[in-house]
C-alpha cells in the first residue's frame, strides 16, 4: 500500500495484527491479497495499513466491535486464520483498540 487508510472522525476501532512469519510462503501472498479484498467488502470495514520487514504489522479499521466480530466469523477468513496458526506464523498477537484521537497530515 502506498497511501495511508482514510479514516472517519473518531471514535472507531483498530485491530492490530502483529506477526512473525516463517520463511516459506506456502500460499501466504495469495491468501493475504484475498483477505484484503474480502475485508473491503465486509460491513463496517473502514481501511487498512500494513508493513512487513522482520515483524509484520497490519492495522485494520472498523466502525464498531460488532463489525470486527463479524469479520472474525467470516468462513473464508476462518480458513485463513487456521493456515496462519498452522503454517505461516511462528508467533502472532491481535490487539483491538478504540481510536479516540487522530491527527496528522
Amino acid at each position: 500500500m502506498t497511501q495511508l487508510a482514510e479514516t472517519p472522525e473518531p471514535p472507531y476501532y483498530a485491530v492490530i495484527f502483529a506477526s512473525i512469519k516463517i520463511e516459506e510462503d506456502q500460499g501466504y501472498a495469495e491468501t493475504s491479497a484475498r483477505m484484503i479484498e474480502l475485508a473491503k467488502k465486509q460491513p463496517g470495514f473502514i481501511g487498512m495499513d500494513s508493513a512487513r520487514v522482520d515483524v509484520g504489522v497490519t492495522v485494520s479499521y472498523w466502525q464498531d466491535l460488532a463489525s470486527i466480530k463479524q469479520w472474525k466469523q467470516n468462513a473464508e477468513h476462518q480458513v485463513a486464520q487456521a493456515f496462519g496458526r498452522e503454517q505461516w506464523y511462528s508467533r502472532y498477537k491481535i490487539r483491538i483498540a478504540k481510536v479516540e484521537l487522530e491527527y496528522g497530515n
